[in-house]
C-alpha cells in the first residue's frame, strides 16, 4: 500500500536540506569553514539514513525475515562510509558523501521494489538525496 507521507515528514525533509543548500553556497563564497561543516553535515545525514533500516528491519512482520540482514547492514554501512569520509582530504571526502547518498538510495529502491520500502517515502529520498548529493558534489568542485 502506498500511504502518503505525514506533512510534518514533507517540511522536516525539506528543512533538512537547507544546511546541504546554505553550505555549499558558503562554499561557493569561500568561507574557509564551509566545506568542512558541509562535509560533518553530509556524514551525520548518511548515517541517519542508515538508521532508517534498522527501524523497518525491528518492525518488520515475519513474512520478511530474509530481508533482516541486508536491512541492519544498510543500517551500518551508510555510518561506515561517513566515517571514512571524514578521515579523507576534504575534496574525496565531500565527493564520497555525495555518492553514498546515491548509492543509498539506489539499494534502497531496491528494497521498494520488493516491497520492503515505502513508495511515497522514496520518492521524498530521491528528492533530497539529489539536493543533498549535488550539494556536496558542489562543496567538493570548490574545496
Amino acid at each position: 500500500m502506498d500511504r502518503p507521507l505525514p506533512p510534518s515528514a514533507l517540511v522536516l525533509g525539506a528543512a533538512g536540506l537547507l544546511p546541504f543548500l546554505g553550505l555549499a553556497l558558503a562554499s561557493i563564497l569561500a568561507f574557509g569553514w564551509a566545506a568542512p561543516a558541509l562535509a560533518a553535515y553530509g556524514a551525520a545525514i548518511l548515517a541517519f539514513l542508515g538508521a532508517v533500516h534498522w527501524g523497518l528491519a525491528l518492525r518488520a512482520p515475519e513474512s520478511e525475515s530474509g530481508a533482516e540482514l541486508p536491512r541492519l547492514a544498510l543500517g551500518v554501512v551508510p555510518s561506515l562510509i561517513a566515517w571514512v569520509a571524514l578521515l579523507l582530504p576534504l575534496r574525496p571526502g565531500l565527493a564520497l558523501l555525495a555518492v553514498a547518498i546515491l548509492a543509498t538510495a539506489a539499494a534502497e529502491a531496491r528494497g521498494a521494489a520488493r516491497g520492503l520500502v515505502p513508495p511515497a517515502y522514496m520518492r521524498l529520498r530521491w528528492a533530497l538525496s539529489a539536493g543533498a548529493a549535488a550539494s556536496l558534489g558542489l562543496g567538493a568542485l570548490v574545496a
